[in-house]
This record gives structure tokens, C-alpha cells and sequence, in this order.
């Protein structure tokens, strides 16, 4: 997960919330500032990494989980060191506070100063004196008085439930419980419509960077100040830290961010404003919702009205197709009737024309038997005449 670190020491670790597997584990960090030769020939220059490398070498036999250099003049070069444990740092510290080390090209020997590094964090005369010098503050109202801190970067899976993608706000709220009865709190990431809600400084809103969901900010207003200096305090030079529920049960550890909230955030104006701003929020969703529904019943009645229309055209197209077809077929039966009434004609000719000649023939013989009989008729006439005589 980006922006955590495995732990390998957990001595030191206060329970915050086992049943999450949440602890908080001291910030473990060192300052060492490196005397500086002065550089007498040109183009010479001091080696960052053997600087460091001496460092890491006289702090053994223990070691740094990081070493870096923050800063770096002509005269000095500071850096700053995080060991797994207050103890270690300590050692270390032991270790090179007072030592000198000796670079090579240089005669000179280098003094080494090292202490504890301050870690940054409001102390109560910060809130005191903000709140009693704000003039817009009122004291006896929630969010304006010191009950509300600012936590940021905060790993969203630590504090998730169901959806590892979003922390949830029932164990959050159970976490900040430890330090006394939550008032309220806020957790931007789990507003939809945060994004869009415009800051206005002067009225107690205020911006919010929205990262990519890997860790979240978080406002927790307590009911009793006592539970807020409890918070502060409890958190002041620690780091959170999560110990995995399995087998392997890995360590790790996270940066947070902790201060007081100076915006009024948590203030019932701001609440109410935020909610405000919600429902006009939601109501111009649910006015794009009904806009859309609307174009998209439109764009479906369009739809629907052109397929009705195509089915209509495809339908009529059809028709006249099949139309055609059938005019076709009647005229090709038509022809092909013709054809048979033509042909039929023909031979009911030609069988009369046979049945005519046959006719003719049969006449044509009787004729000429007729003629054959009158002849032999003729001749026996003639031959009894000729006996006769």
C-alpha cells in the first residue's frame, strides 16, 4: 500500500483499536548535522553519499530504516535519520553526538551533532492562543472552541469494513471513542457531493484535496475538552500502526497528519451549510437524473417510433414485392394459357383438318367406287346389247 512501511519492531506499540488491528507506535527520528570543511581549491566538492555512508557506519551495530539529507550549505549539511524504536534512536545517537569523521581529500576532520528531532505538533498554547485571538470564534458554540481535530492521511483499508475501497464510519467512530464520546464526526471521501461544494473560506467551508481513495482525511468533534487533549496528545509524535490478522501477522506503519481544526468545520453553520449545499446538490442531481430519464424515454420512444416506421416500410416494401411477384406469376400463367389455349386450338385444327381430308378421302373412294360399279353397269349393258345383236 503506497505510503505505509513494514515494521519489523513493534515493542513500542500503545494499543488504539485491537479489534481493528490499530495501534500507534512513537515517531523514532534523528537530526545529525556535519560540520562542513571549508573548500580551498575550485571544482572540489563534498560526497553526499559518503557522508551518509559514514553516518550509517558509525551508528552500527544499529542501523536507520531511513537517512537523508535535508539540508546542505557551505558551512554544514544536515540530515535526518528514523530508526524502528525511541530506544534505537537513542543508541544511536550515543553513537555519533560528539564524533568527528573524515572524508577522503580532506585533512581536516569533521565534527557530528546529533539529537532527538522535534516532531512537529500543535501544543496547547497553539489552540489556546488561536482560539482566544480568533475574532470570528465563539467559544460557547461546537467547532468554535478547541473540540475538533484534523486528521489527514489516513489509510483507507485500516479502516474499512466491507467495502475495502472506503473506509468505514462505524469503525472510525469506534477508534476516536478511545479518547472519549464523539460528538461528530466528518469524513469527506464518503460524501458523493464534496467534490462539487464550493469553498468558501469566510463562511467556515473549505476545500478538500481528494486523493485516489488510498487514504482519506477525517474531522472527530468531541463532546468534552478533555477527550480533545486527550486526542492531541495521545497522537502527538506518533505514527499509526496496523498489525496484520493472520498468519504472518506483518507489521506496518503509517504518517499521519494531526492538528485542530481552525475552519470551523464541524460547526453547526458549517453543518448546516454543507447540508444545504447537499440538498441542492442532490436535488439538481435528481433533476439531471429526471432530465436524462426523460431524454432517455424520448431517445427510446425515437428509437421505437423508427423502428415502427422501418417495420412499416420493410412491411409495404414487402408487399409490393410480393405483389409484383404475384402480378408477374399472373401473367406468366396467363401466357402459359394462351400458349395451351393456342396449342389446344392448333390441334383441335389440325384434328379437324385430318378429320376433313379423311372425309374427302372417303368420299373420293366411294366416288370412285360408284364410278368403277356404274362402268361395270355400263360395259354389262353393252355386252347384253352386243349379244342381242
Amino acid at each position: 500500500m503506497a505510503g505505509t512501511t513494514l515494521c519489523t519492531d513493534t515493542s513500542e506499540a500503545v494499543e488504539l483499536f485491537k479489534a481493528q488491528g490499530l495501534y500507534l507506535k512513537p515517531i523514532a527520528k534523528l537530526t545529525v548535522c556535519v560540520q562542513l570543511p571549508k573548500l580551498k581549491e575550485m571544482g572540489k566538492s563534498i560526497s553526499n553519499w559518503e557522508v551518509m555512508e559514514k553516518i550509517k557506519r558509525m551508528a552500527k551495530p544499529h542501523s536507520f530504516v531511513s537517512l537523508k539529507i535535508i539540508k546542505s550549505t557551505m558551512e554544514f549539511m544536515r540530515l535526518e535519520g528514523e530508526a524502528e524504536t525511541k530506544t534505537e534512536i537513542k543508541a544511536i545517537i550515543q553513537c555519533l553526538d560528539g564524533r568527528t569523521i573524515k572524508l577522503s581529500g580532506f585533512p581536516e576532520v569533521l565534527k557530528v551533532k546529533a539529537a532527538e528531532a522535534k516532531v512537529s505538533h500543535p501544543s496547547q498554547h497553539d489552540w489556546d492562543s488561536f482560539f482566544r485571538d480568533a475574532k470570528n470564534m465563539n467559544e460557547m458554540k461546537p467547532g468554535e472552541r478547541p473540540d475538533t481535530i484534523h486528521v489527514k492521511d489516513l489509510p483507507t483499508k485500516w479502516f474499512s469494513h466491507r467495502q475495502k475501497d472506503r473506509p468505514s464510519e462505524q469503525v472510525v467512530k469506534r477508534v476516536f471513542e478511545n479518547f472519549g464520546e464523539v460528538r461528530c464526526l466528518d469524513i469527506p471521501m464518503l460524501d458523493p457531493y464534496r467534490k462539487e461544494m464550493t469553498a468558501v473560506k469566510s463562511n467556515g467551508l473549505q476545500t478538500f484535496s481528494f486523493n485516489t481513495g488510498i487514504t482519506f482525511d477525517l474531522y472527530v468533534q468531541y463532546k468534552e475538552y478533555i477527550s480533545f487533549v486527550k486526542a492531541m496528545d495521545s497522537l502527538r509524535g506518533m505514527k499509526l500502526l496496523y498489525i496484520a490478522d493472520d498468519e504472518e501477522e506483518k507489521a506496518y506503519t503509517s504518517c499521519i497528519k494531526v492538528d485542530f481544526d481552525k475552519t470551523k468545520h464541524l460547526s453547526d453553520r458549517s453543518i448546516k451549510k454543507r447540508r444545504m449545499e447537499r440538498e441542492k446538490l442532490e436535488q439538481l442531481e435528481r433533476e439531471r437524473e429526471e432530465k436524462v430519464r426523460k431524454e432517455r424515454e424520448e431517445e427510446e420512444k425515437r428509437i421505437e417510433e423508427e423502428k415502427r416506421k422501418k417495420e412499416e416500410e420493410e412491411k409495404e416494401k414487402e408487399r409490393k414485392r410480393v405483389e409484383k411477384l404475384e402480378k408477374r406469376e399472373k401473367r406468366r400463367r396467363e401466357r402459359e394459357e394462351k400458349r395451351r389455349l393456342k396449342a389446344q386450338e392448333r390441334k383441335r385444327l389440325e384434328e379437324e383438318r385430318q378429320y376433313q381430308a379423311k372425309i374427302q378421302m372417303e368420299e373420293r373412294r366411294f366416288l370412285v367406287a360408284q364410278r368403277k360399279l356404274e362402268s361395270i353397269r355400263l360395259l354389262g349393258e353393252l355386252f347384253s346389247r352386243i349379244k342381242v345383236i
